[in-house]
This record gives structure tokens, sequence and C-alpha cells, in this order.
């Protein structure tokens, strides 16, 4: 992956090339994070290692070294492990809910599918900060950027509604598109809450110790 901070450096401005390499970078990422979630068990590690990967490349405009992103996913993978199954059944549990409101195999109707979708997007933006936090950590330490997150989305509420908003719109992607993109989504996604999360300064006291 290249660094994007080599125009910058050169004095000249970036064109459509420097955004094009952006892109494939970003791409690139998605696939590989996607490869390395297969499993399942190591998806924490995977979604952790990708979002450092995106902190440093925003605040340096360099990729950090593959031998880097190796040793940060290994590190993460058995820590990781009951993050990930309790991810996946959280995930499970919530598609079927939905399913099954929308569907009408269970009573509540539209009010109630409304309101579990509504918790849904709510669960989803707490998570897509939590995933910034950990990648501000070095793709480690979940448990740390769930209670920073979750302190920050209660005081700053028009930071977890944008995060909730770029999740359900990846979510929205990821059915609409054909599935061979999803990998390509994913990397972009991570990106995308970065960036999003970035646009709120971070109270001091919500900052991991």
């Amino acid at each position: 992956m290249a660094s994007r901070a080599e125009p910058q450096e050169q004095g000249g401005r970036r064109d459509w090339r420097d955004v094009a390499r952006d892109a494939a970078d970003l791409a690139l990422l998605g696939i590989l994070l996607v490869l390395a979630a297969a499993p399942l068990v190591t998806a924490t590690a995977a979604v952790g290692t990708a979002s450092a990967a995106v902190h440093d490349w925003t605040r340096t405009g360099s990729w950090p070294p593959a031998r880097a992103n190796l040793r940060r996913f290994g590190r993460a993978v058995l820590p990781g492990v009951p993050v990930s199954l309790l991810a996946v059944a959280v995930v499970g549990l919530l598609a079927a809910d939905l399913t099954a409101l929308a569907t009408g195999r269970v009573p509540g109707g539209p009010p109630a599918l409304l309101v579990t979708a509504l918790i849904a997007a709510g669960l989803a933006g707490w998570a897509g900060l939590v995933v910034v936090e950990v990648g501000g950590n070095g793709g480690v330490r979940w448990r740390a950027a769930a209670r920073s997150a979750a302190r920050a989305c209660l005081d700053q509420p028009a930071r977890w509604a944008a995060l909730s908003g770029v999740t359900a719109l990846a979510g929205l992607l990821a059915v609409l598109v054909t599935p061979v993109a999803v990998p390509i989504l994913a990397g972009y996604t991570v990106a995308a809450l970065h960036a999003v999360a970035g646009r709120w300064p971070v109270p001091a006291h919500l900052e991991l110790p």
C-alpha cells in the first residue's frame, strides 16, 4: 500500500490518481479484512487490525508495514475470541428478531419493527465507535474501548447518530451490491467510521488510559 503523504511532501496537489490509489488501498484492506475474519473467531482481531491500520493511515498518510499488521493480528486473536463469539450471537439474534417482525411471525407489527430497528442502529453506531477506539489503541483492548465508546455516545449523541447512520448505510449497501463487492465495502466502512468519528473532538475524560 502506498503513502498518500507523498504529494504533499513534494509540494503537489492531490489529483485523481491519488484518489484512485486511496480507493484501491481501502478495497484491498476490505478484502484482507474479510479473509482474515472468515473463521468468525478471528473477526474482532481482523477488524481491530484493519481499524489500527486506518488509524495510522489517517494520521501519518502511510500504511503500517505488513509485518506490523501481522503482529497486531496475532496479538489480538486469542483475546478477541470471546468478543467475536458475543458479536456473532448479538448480530444473529437481532437479525432473527427483525426478520420475524418483518414477516409477521411474531406480534408487534410495524411499531415493534421500528423500535427494534432503532435499537439495532444504535447498537451498530456504538459498535462502530468501539472499532474506532480499538484502532487508536493498536487493535486491542476491546473492553476498555467499549466502556469509552459508551460514555462518548451518551456525552455526544450527534456523533453517535452519525456513526449509526454510517453503519446503517453500510448495511443497506451490503444488501444491494453484488456479493463480490461486499469485502471492498468493508474497507470503505472502516475508513468512513474513522472519518466521521474524527469530526468530533474527544473530551479528555473519554480518552482511553
